[in-house]
């Protein structure tokens, strides 16, 4: 279904549940989130030809973390997530296990670039402790380090830090 949305329309609030995926035939969409300090971070922009949904909300059926505005009067395709879904009854058990994969893989991505942009070094390195709590001896440091976007000696500092609470 295509609808014409006009500039400052916000098509999907935070902490909703997601209906649709929006094609953007002609304008200007922006996902972005507030942390808890109310600062909003942009997560992407979708202009013309992007598509733009919640992919952690939609392949989880969890609330949304991002909300969609319009930044220009726009014309957008609305994609029902509900369809979407459907597509994956429809389909071999091997296709829908792996649309069902690629769900929570893209939802995983989105979530690890949102906490990339809004949490501490030191966040960062708990969350990934907590997601990976078998693999702290298996990899080294530099690579744990490269993960979390900061430096060995700095992800030294923030073990230390740790040890000291």
């Amino acid at each position: 279904m295509k609808r014409q949305i006009k500039k400052g329309t916000v098509l999907q609030q935070e902490g909703t549940s997601p209906t649709h995926a929006f094609e953007v035939e002609h304008g200007l969409l922006r996902s972005f989130f507030v942390d808890e300090l109310g600062k909003e971070h942009t997560f992407m922009f979708a202009p013309e030809g992007w598509v733009t949904a919640d992919l952690e909300a939609a392949g989880f059926g969890a609330a949304t973390k991002l909300t969609i505005e319009a930044l220009e009067d726009s014309t957008v395709i609305l994609l029902s997530l509900q369809e979407i879904q459907s597509i994956q009854g429809s389909t071999s058990k091997e296709q829908a296990r792996e649309m069902s994969r690629l769900f929570r893989r893209a939802g995983a991505l989105q979530r690890r670039v949102l906490m990339m942009m809004s949490t501490s070094a030191l966040e960062r390195y708990e969350f990934f402790l907590a997601t990976y709590p078998k693999l702290h001896g298996r990899i080294s440091q530099k690579l744990i380090a490269s993960y979390l976007g900061v430096t060995p000696q700095a992800l030294s500092k923030l073990r230390r830090q740790r040890v000291g609470r």
